[in-house]
Order: C-alpha cells, then structure tokens, then sequence
C-alpha cells in the first residue's frame, strides 16, 4: 500500500477516539494510546452486561465470560503469529520481563544495550544477572556487529528492544536472534514501541521470548503479553489460585503454561479489551499504520532539521518517534510552553536514562505518532516551537 493510499485510509479514524477533544495535538503515544470507541465499549461490556469470573463458574454466564476470555487469548495469540498456548496475560512488558528474569532456570550474564527502557535493566539486576551492554551505531541502533563480539558461551539471555521509545531505532530481530542462539543464548524482545506499528510474526523474527504491554496498542492498561514457545520450561513466578493442578500441605503441582504464569483472578476486562484493540487494528492493517507513521515521522524531521536550534536524535528511518533538543531550552520548559498551545509530547529522560547519558542531555522532547496522528498534529507542533523560539530567543 502506497503512504497517499494509507494517509487516505485512515483519514476520518480521529474521529473513532472520543479522548482526542477539539483542538488538543495528542504527541504522546509512545507513552500510552489514546482509546478508540470500540475499545471502551468492549470493556463496558465486559465490566457490566456480561460480567462474572472465569474458569470457575458453572453457571451460563460465567461459561460465557470463560469463552470470551479465551477467544481474546486467540485472537490476540494470532495476531503476533503465535499459538494461543503459548502467550501468558501479565500485567505488562515490564511484569513480562521480570518473570522472564526471576524465573529462567539458567540466571547468569544476559547482553543489554545502551537504548534500553529501565524495564529491561532493572528487572535484570533485580534477579541477579550479571548485566553487560551493546553500545549503539552512530545513528542510534543497536550495533549488532559489536554485539557479534561480546557474546560469549557464558551468556544465557540477549535482551533487546524492537523499537526504541526514544529514538525510534528499529532492531533486525531475525540477526539478533542468529547472533544470540550462536552462543547457546536466547533472546527475549521488548516489543512495546513496535506491535503497535510495525508486523510482528514471532516464528518469523527467531526470537524466544517476545514481550508487549495493551495500552500502547490502544487497548486498556494493566494488561500486557509474554509471548514464548518455552513457557513450559519456566517454572511459576507468583503463586496462588488457578494456577495449580493439585495442592497438599506437602506439596504442590502446577497447571501448564499459560495457566501456571496467571495466578489469581485474571485480567478479564482487560483482556477482552485488549482484543477488541487488536481487531480495531488489524481492521485499518499494520501495514497502513505503519505508512502512515512513517509519513508524519518524515514529515516532522524535515521540518526539525530546517530549525538550527534543533537536535534530532536517532535514525532516519525511526518508528513513530521523534526525538529532539532545542538549544538552550531545556525540554520541561518546551513541554509546558506547548501545552499551552494544545500540544502534548513528552519531556524527560522516557525511563532510559543510560541512553541520555549517551546522547549527552539531561532530556530531551519526544512527540510519537499513532494511528489517529495527522499532519496538522504535525503543524500545531511546528508553531508550537516557534513560540518556545521566540520566548528564549
């Protein structure tokens, strides 16, 4: 599809988020997504009408809801080309990668990179890893020839992300994966920046764990996936209802994998919130976002690279993401003054303070694109940080 084709397609979709007021340039995706209609009405649903738990009821609506839960499971699965067997609801990518860290039967020396969101630092030393880092080409990707070099036999984890939620920078997940499995390692991806944006096909990339949050796919927050076809080989992280085969005081047996990895009441609502985003999505098509993104991505930095006061970071071809600094101001004070012009990006170190750093700043300004983005978000930003110009100039 051609991006006139996508920019065409997705015309009128602003329209399906009642949270995008008249007025108001939401820049702040990479954050979380704004929500379209079909969404919250799933998840009013499913908190109201069709409410009752799952998996335990024997009562029609309770069977219902157990079938609506696991349909979202599928749906959900398929989306990401995985089996419904083989993703575990979590609360997010964050909770994905702790259980990943604590729970993996081989802890030992797991290769990071500089780009890295603090999910997918902290967890790791957290769990007692021993923690060492890919440093990043000069456009801001991981640099995988030296990530060839630091791998070693002694490493059992390669965690990276597969887009960066400051800089944009897009992994080849598939060389990633070749690299990691040469030395016996395996490879879990952060996926929050890219499942939103960009195909994802797990069997297609070679990855063994693949990791994403709900609410950056338009979908409600505190729900996200851990995708891996080794979920059976981990043993249970939390325990408690659910997740058991049989419990004695001596001893207890566990459910298989996913079960074993959701204990409690699960996420219900949130999961069949979750899927009613990902049919919104694959209703518009990834491929068309994705044009589409890259549009206003293109759109924006030739604009930035105009203004001398601007600093871009990352590459050329980054995903939903711009990243900047402006001389002299520091990105708080840009944020605010945007604010007051309709204008929402974020401003901060976006939890990857290794990365800034790297970059040499305190901060810097990020505005992200989602599917309801358009080109006068892009303008309002524009005459946004003429005003940030004009006020420190």
């Amino acid at each position: 599809m051609s991006t006139a084709t996508a920019l065409r397609t997705l015309t009128d979709v602003r329209a399906d988020f009642p949270g995008l007021t008249p007025g108001w340039h939401y820049l702040d995706t990479a954050a979380t997504a704004q929500k379209p209609q079909a969404v919250i009405d799933a998840t009013v649903n499913a908190m109201g009408r069709d409410y009752a738990t799952v998996h335990r009821g024997v009562y029609a609506r309770s069977a219902d809801m157990t079938l609506a839960y696991e349909a979202a499971r599928r749906r959900i699965a398929a989306f990401i080309g995985a089996r419904e067997n083989e993703i575990a609801f979590v609360r997010g990518a964050t909770e994905a990668i702790n259980l990943v860290a604590y729970s993996h039967p081989k802890r030992g020396r797991v290769l990071l990179s500089v780009l890295e969101h603090h999910s997918n630092i902290v967890p790791w030393q957290l769990a007692g890893w021993q923690v060492d880092v890919c440093p990043l080409t000069e456009e801001g990707c991981i640099d995988l020839d030296a990530a060839e070099k630091l791998l070693t036999p002694e490493h059992t984890m390669v965690a990276f992300a597969h887009v960066s939620n400051v800089l944009g920078s897009p992994l080849d997940v598939a060389r990633a994966a070749e690299l990691a499995h040469s030395v016996g390692a395996e490879l879990l991806i952060d996926g929050c920046q890219a499942v939103p944006r960009l195909p994802v096909d797990v069997a297609a990339l070679g990855c063994d764990y693949y990791a994403f949050s709900g609410h950056k796919l338009y979908g409600p927050t505190a729900i996200g996936v851990l995708w891996s076809d080794k979920l059976d080989t981990l043993p249970p992280w939390q325990g408690g209802g659910s997740m058991i085969d049989r419990v004695t005081f001596a001893k207890t047996t566990y459910a298989p994998a996913p079960t074993r990895f959701e204990a409690g009441t699960p996420a219900i609502i949130e999961a069949i919130g979750l899927a009613a985003a990902v049919e919104y999505v694959e209703a518009i098509g990834i491929d068309a976002i994705h044009a589409h993104e890259v549009a206003l991505v293109t759109s924006l930095r030739e604009a930035l690279a105009r203004k001398n006061s601007i600093t871009l970071f990352g590459p050329e071809n980054s995903a939903g993401i711009v990243s900047f600094a402006m001389a002299g101001v520091h990105p708080h004070d840009i944020g605010t003054i945007l604010d007051e012009s309709g204008v929402a990006i974020r401003a901060g170190h976006h939890c990857a303070q290794p990365l800034m750093e790297h970059l040499g700043v305190p901060a810097t300004a990020r505005a992200s694109f989602g599917v309801y983005s358009n080109s006068d978000d892009v303008a309002a930003l524009i005459d946004g940080l003429a005003r940030v110009e004009r006020i420190f100039g």
